[in-house]
């Protein structure tokens, strides 16, 4: 996340703490100090809070090993001054997989607050241990505070209001019953209209925390809706569905003022690196911009082409390979068609098609009939090799750009059915 600082690592994961974290300490000394409290009082009470944080992560922990047994890998923590958000790739969607995520988090305060009793009994103090709120916990028990709240955290955690994890138990306990898809729409109904209550509560009683609370339970439920939708809208839909298949290519050692010249001439924000019919990789607009001034015009661009975005077949799951460019953050990918290059998917097509699906409009021929069936059996090509050579089926035509060379941009276009080797020219330029 943006503006967060990485502050350790808890098995294997990376701990990072936002900056309007320290707003809510700086928020928490003031209190104590507009209230005549001492140095020592308010010390205490940022101790109380770092502890309850302390929790906090451990309840994360808890979802993200549980994730990881159902081998869902957690990017990272981040402690927010509203709680912990762990950023998973995915959910499982199975009901009990998602079930046993979604409790394992309240499960770990549940433990806490147990050990915290059983030590609170061994001193003899179990039995007045009350809640004296978190001004005033110099007056009270720091543990029995402490115990305290991560029971109220289970409480809270388990309301049935989506994003919280009573939202997903209640989604994983309809789901053994009801589609996916239905399942979450009932489970967002349900918290935003508990954020409705939180909001009129928050109103009647003047409390600015609940308001606020209200409106993050709102906006989560309503965005875990749309993302179900978005999910269900492209659900057994091939990457091939969304390519684009008319596109620019940049041959290897072109020049930076070649690639300039093919951005402000079209629509297309990356680029496809071919050496001859070789894929080398992918010049992404922001490494073309970011190095321009520094590098000149007539730098070549292959120190700025990576092969860090997927490399992805035609046939794989759309859904499937956007989850997986928004976590690499890759805005373009190319499409395979086994060792061919046969398209490219940008994320912005990605929502365009998903405008057209949502309007039930369907093509009444084929689109993809310049496309060659895959002999290879449609492969991946995510395994991490390169694959190798232009898809028979496209027109290939070299283009001439002001301050480019023959050769160094290939047009690829759905047109005719055999086409010239790339970068021979063809009548079309």
């Amino acid at each position: 996340m943006a503006w967060s600082w990485k502050i350790g690592r808890l098995a294997g994961i990376q701990l990072y703490m936002h900056w309007t974290f320290l707003l809510l300490i700086a928020f928490i000394g003031y209190l104590y100090f507009s209230r005549g409290a001492t140095l020592a009082a308010a010390l205490l009470g940022i101790a109380f809070v770092l502890a309850l944080f302390g929790c906090v992560v451990l309840h994360e922990l808890g979802h993200a090993l549980m994730a990881r047994r159902f081998g869902v890998p957690t990017r990272d923590i981040t402690l927010l001054p509203i709680g912990g958000m762990a950023r998973m790739q995915r959910m499982p969607e199975h009901p009990t997989q998602e079930l046993l995520v979604a409790i394992a988090g309240p499960a770990v305060n549940v433990v806490i607050a147990a050990i915290l009793a059983v030590i609170l009994g061994l001193m003899g103090q179990l039995g007045e241990a009350g809640y004296t709120g978190l001004l005033e916990i110099g007056r009270g028990n720091f543990l029995a505070n402490l115990m305290w709240v991560n029971l109220i955290l289970v409480v809270f955690n388990l309301l049935p209001a989506f994003p919280m994890d009573g939202g997903r138990v209640l989604r994983a306990a309809l789901a053994y019953f009801l589609p996916y898809t239905t399942a979450t729409t009932i489970a967002a109904t349900a918290g935003q209209a508990m954020a409705v209550l939180f909001g009129f509560i928050g109103l009647i009683g003047g409390s600015p925390i609940l308001l606020f609370i209200a409106l993050f339970v709102f906006l989560g439920a309503s965005a875990e809706s749309q993302q179900t939708q978005v999910r269900a809208l492209l659900s057994n839909v091939a990457v091939e569905d969304a390519m684009l298949i008319r596109f620019r290519t940049l041959a290897a050692g072109a020049t930076l003022g070649t690639a300039v010249d093919e951005l402000l001439a079209g629509s297309q924000q990356d680029f496809p690196v071919l050496d001859g019919s070789r894929y080398v990789g992918m010049l992404m607009r922001k490494n073309l911009l970011e190095n321009l001034a520094g590098l000149g015009r007539d730098a070549s661009i292959d120190p700025l082409v990576t092969q860090d975005c997927l490399v992805v077949n035609r046939r794989d799951s759309l859904s499937d390979v956007i989850r997986d460019m928004q976590e690499k953050g890759c805005t373009s990918v190319p499409v395979f068609a086994g060792d061919r290059l046969a398209g490219v998917l940008t994320l912005e097509n990605v929502g365009e098609f998903m405008m057209v699906q949502s309007a039930n409009w369907h093509p009444r021929g084929p689109r993809r009939a310049a496309v060659p069936a895959d002999p290879h059996g449609g492969q991946s090509g995510r395994s991490g090799t390169l694959p190798s050579a232009a898809a028979p089926g496209f027109e290939a035509a070299a283009a001439n750009t002001a301050g480019g060379h023959q050769g160094d941009v290939v047009s690829y276009d759905a047109g005719d059915p055999v086409p010239p080797p790339a970068g021979e020219r063809t009548g079309a330029g």
